[in-house]
């Protein structure tokens, strides 16, 4: 009964996209409906194995999401950009440059 609970309370945590810094400087993009803990689980290399090896430094942007479903889908067009893009991704105005730039 318990188990259930908790599983129900964990699919209502809303899903976001993030990027973080590495000690490097490289950006890793990835998904989580748990911030805190993700960010937690970096910084003790258990993350992901990119973040274990370059070291996690900082959380740069996050953006929620409506499921976990979009969330991938963000994470995965996030990945498609350059350094610059990446953080301009989190911006409002960066949709708009865009759709006026095709």
């Amino acid at each position: 009964m318990i188990s259930s609970a908790l599983k129900k309370i964990e699919k209502e945590k809303p899903w976001s996209v993030y990027v973080l810094e590495c000690m490097d400087e490289s950006l890793y993009t990835g998904v989580t409906n748990d911030i805190e803990n993700r960010m937690l689980a970096h910084a003790a290399g258990k993350g992901s194995k990119y973040v274990k090896i370059k070291g996690f430094n900082r959380l740069l942007r996050a953006k929620e999401c409506k499921d976990k479903s979009d969330a991938c889908k963000c994470e995965y067009q996030i990945k498609q950009l350059s350094r610059n893009e990446k953080l301009d991704w989190f911006k409002d105005t960066y949709f708009i440059k865009k759709q006026l730039m095709g």
